[in-house]
């Protein structure tokens, strides 16, 4: 008989690094005990130290007090291998972003995990439903995507794949919901909500360097609009390498233009604030990122290389394009349905990825400048720089109708 609840009592994780131990930490702070699992044992145990460091940290802060850090602590244990997950309601896997490691490690579990445990994938941008096929329950299958650092940051991307049921969508919000997270449900697309929306933005931030802009000139504008931080400033906290090593590893994109730029920073061990130089340098203990006209130098010579003829690049064209990017892919996934509203797409980025919060977001902050000023924006655009500025066929359909992103629900107005 089809299962038509899932409690979440117990969970596992797959991976020691980063993420999992993020992940780790949110679950056993919202009471739920965590069976934790790495190939690498050392690592894992290094983990286990980190966990116990920052729950003390926390009491330290006053956040909670020692009865509640020894809880916490006492709900995750380690384990040496699959069969001891058998009996777990959840698995969270959150090793690194190569579908091929994924797949195996489902197929694992679908072997040895209960029939009724839901199987979930930390994946930022990979398809579940390929990850799903590999099991004999694609429809307990889906994405938990946790943004990093994942025990403080409050955006949690679930992603439902095409098989997977209502009934584990709805545990894995009421899952949010336990742990303090903002949760917004995404369809499945490379790179989901957050992360598609990311690379246009990202596109246009790159391509400025090459034209005319340098980095720090691109992240004041756009902390100048509101943003936390810019999006160099941003690779330069997350690791400029993680992407290198993606494209590495796909075997793929390392042509691009776009990103010869990262592409020899990394090639010079510049991965970012980790090795205290990235597009910034960064003194020794310090998170301040400092103006580096060696990287000035480097971005205009890759640009004369490539053959731009650069230009002045003001504050005003930086925010503009970098928006627009946003605004017009986030209708796109709205007119696909992979978000259900204009403010799903605003949560995730006022959660996960710095939008000023006096904007409202992406979709909020284009209704105030109005759909019909958005359009005439973007074809002037297209019009500059070529048919990736066409507006999305919804832009197109609101303006003539004189609607709002927000008028849109499951893909229709």
């Amino acid at each position: 008989m089809q299962q038509t609840r899932y409690d979440i009592h117990c969970a596992a994780v797959i991976g020691a690094g980063t993420m999992g131990r993020g992940i780790a930490m949110s679950l056993a702070s919202a009471g739920i005990e965590v069976l934790w699992l790495d190939k690498d044992a050392q690592m894992l145990e290094q983990a286990l130290g980190v966990v116990a460091d920052t729950f003390a940290h926390n009491v330290r802060q006053g956040r909670i007090d020692e009865g509640e850090a020894a809880a916490r602590r006492q709900r995750i244990r380690p384990v040496a291998g699959y069969a001891e997950l058998a009996e777990v309601d959840l698995v969270i896997e959150a090793v690194y972003e190569n579908l091929a490691l994924k797949q195996a490690i489902f197929g694992e579990l679908d072997g040895v995990v209960r029939a009724g445990a839901i199987l979930a994938s930390n994946t930022s941008a990979l398809d579940i439903d390929a990850i799903a096929a590999v099991t004999k329950r694609p429809e307990q299958v889906l994405g938990l995507h946790f943004f990093s650092p994942a025990h403080i940051m409050k955006l949690l991307e679930i992603v439902r794949g095409a098989q997977t049921d209502k009934a584990v969508l709805d545990a894995a919000l009421e899952l949010g919901r336990r742990m303090g997270k903002v949760a917004v449900v995404s369809g499945n697309c490379p790179g989901f909500i957050g992360n598609r929306m990311l690379k246009t933005y990202v596109s246009e931030a790159r391509a400025m360097l090459l034209e005319g802009a340098y980095p720090h000139q691109v992240d004041a504008a756009l902390q100048g609009f509101g943003f936390a931080m810019g999006p160099f400033r941003m690779y330069d906290v997350v690791g400029i390498d993680l992407e290198w090593r993606a494209r590495e590893l796909a075997g793929q994109g390392q042509d691009d233009p776009l990103v010869q730029v990262d592409n020899r920073l990394c090639a010079l061990g510049r991965f970012g604030q980790k090795s205290r130089m990235g597009y910034y340098r960064y003194a020794e203990g310090s998170r301040q990122a400092e103006h580096d006209p060696e990287v000035d130098a480097l971005v205009q010579q890759i640009a004369e290389r490539l053959g731009y003829q650069r230009r002045a690049i003001g504050a005003e064209e930086i925010v503009e394009r970098c928006l627009l990017a946003l605004v017009n892919e986030g209708a796109k996934i709205l007119e696909e349905g992979i978000a259900a509203n204009s403010h799903d797409v605003d949560l995730v980025y006022l959660n996960g990825y710095g939008f000023p919060a006096d904007k409202g977001g992406p979709m909020a902050w284009a209704d105030a400048q109005g759909v019909t000023g958005i359009r005439d924006r973007l074809l002037a655009l297209q019009e500059r720089f070529g048919a990736h500025w066409q507006p999305a066929a919804l832009i197109e359909r609101l303006a003539a109708e004189g609607k709002r992103f927000s008028d849109v629900q499951e893909g229709r107005a």
